[in-house]
């Protein structure tokens, strides 16, 4: 799974030498970190719905950390938790839609979660937690 930031690139002209007749193209990358205040209401969230639906996050803490960290962008981005682990078309109208906001209506109606935030107990990957910390969410997505 890859993170979810929004990543961009920018091609910029590099300053050549007037001897020069191409110019160098340079490609520079950007990628935008959801806000603190998303990722922290989106961790929450995630607990008290882990909770209340009676699932449990991934064994593999990163896993949860990076689709909490996608819901955030994507609520910061799209101003609501569109699922990050699907591909859309046009995202600003499937976020409009609410079908695919999380929780997503398969989790909702069959406890299905494609990005495997939340798990049934006896999904193989479930761990035994309901809780994530902020500081758990920095260090699994810090090299990402």
């Amino acid at each position: 799974m890859t993170s979810q930031a929004c990543s961009f690139a920018v091609t910029v002209p590099s300053v050549a030498s007037p001897l020069r007749r191409h110019r160098n193209l340079h490609v520079v990358r950007a990628q935008v970190e959801p806000s603190e205040k998303s990722i922290e209401i989106m961790r929450k969230f995630s607990e008290q719905y882990a909770r209340k639906s009676g699932t449990y996050f991934c064994v593999d803490k990163s896993v949860t950390s990076v689709v909490i960290k996608g819901l955030a962008d994507h609520k910061d981005s799209l101003g609501a938790p569109l699922c990050p682990c699907r591909h859309y078309d046009d995202k600003p109208a499937e976020a409009q839609q609410g079908f695919w906001n999380c929780p997503c209506v398969p989790m909702r109606e069959r406890k299905e979660c494609h990005c495997m935030l939340f798990l049934t107990p006896e999904n193989d990957f479930a761990g035994k937690e309901q809780a994530i910390t902020l500081d758990e969410i920095r260090e699994t997505t810090a090299n990402m």
